[in-house]
């Protein structure tokens, strides 16, 4: 068995538990436990009614990490989930022993910003699957873009058009939430990030706490336990080791 605490993987918008499937067994490996859930409305979730709301993600995740997993936990959350694992560490600190966040969302950004991620996500067409797998990468596989025709299915679906059209689309975690976070944090940005502007990764050093670890990381896109898991299996465990020396 690992050492350590348990790991809790949280999925991007759009994105599934199955997203992290290259590295849950490298994790499982050096970690007691590895947990991958699917948010309301992906992966084999139902969606909540009447609407799912990003308040309604946090709730579920944190039930999750409480009533499933047992507290402490390691959050390591992508995209949609990375700001979700801030969110939670900031609002219920009992609950997360460390946090590793994967090109985060949940930066204040300008309206055309917002607007320019919503339209790449809203893929309606093969054209459009291909252009977002493009920037999802720091080099899109080949078979990738090839099975880019599926990506209409799964960005397509309501829930993504439902968050992108709500008032959750302008949310973003303040410089006072972000304040709070207190547990031990690392945030790797892709050096290849597409989808998220750099002035995301810039907003969080601004106002996350000053012990939190910021790495710009080579070969990095917005997805790396995708294109580069064995990286991040390291970068992962280095970061535990030095966050819980005595686990």
């Amino acid at each position: 068995m690992g050492k350590g605490l348990p790991v809790v993987l949280v999925h991007g918008l759009g994105g599934s538990a199955n997203g992290f499937y290259k590295i849950l067994f490298p994790l499982a490996k050096r970690f007691p436990r590895v947990f991958a859930l699917d948010l309301p409305g992906h992966g084999f979730s139902p969606r909540a009614r009447p609407a799912t709301t990003l308040r309604q993600n946090l709730d579920l995740v944190a039930a999750f990490c409480e009533q499933v997993v047992g507290p402490p936990v390691f959050a390591i959350g992508n995209s949609l989930g990375g700001g979700l694992c801030l969110l939670l560490a900031s609002e219920r600190p009992e609950l997360i022993g460390s946090l590793a966040l994967l090109a985060p969302a949940g930066a204040r950004l300008e309206k055309q910003q917002r607007a320019e991620i919503a339209e790449a996500l809203l893929v309606r067409n093969r054209t459009q699957a291909r252009a977002l797998t493009r920037r999802l990468f720091h080099r899109a596989p080949l078979l990738t873009l090839i099975f880019a025709t599926l990506f209409p299915k799964l960005y397509g679906s309501p829930i993504v058009s439902e968050i992108l059209a709500g008032p959750d689309a302008e949310a973003y975690l303040s410089p006072e939430q972000l304040g709070r976070v207190s547990v031990p944090t690392l945030l790797l940005w892709g050096k290849s990030e597409k989808l998220l502007p750099f002035d995301a990764v810039e907003y969080f050093r601004a106002h996350l706490p000053r012990q939190a670890g910021i790495e710009i990381v080579e070969g990095f896109g917005h997805v790396p336990q995708i294109e580069r898991p064995r990286e991040l299996v390291r970068r992962l465990s280095v970061f535990a080791d030095q966050a819980r020396p005595e686990a």
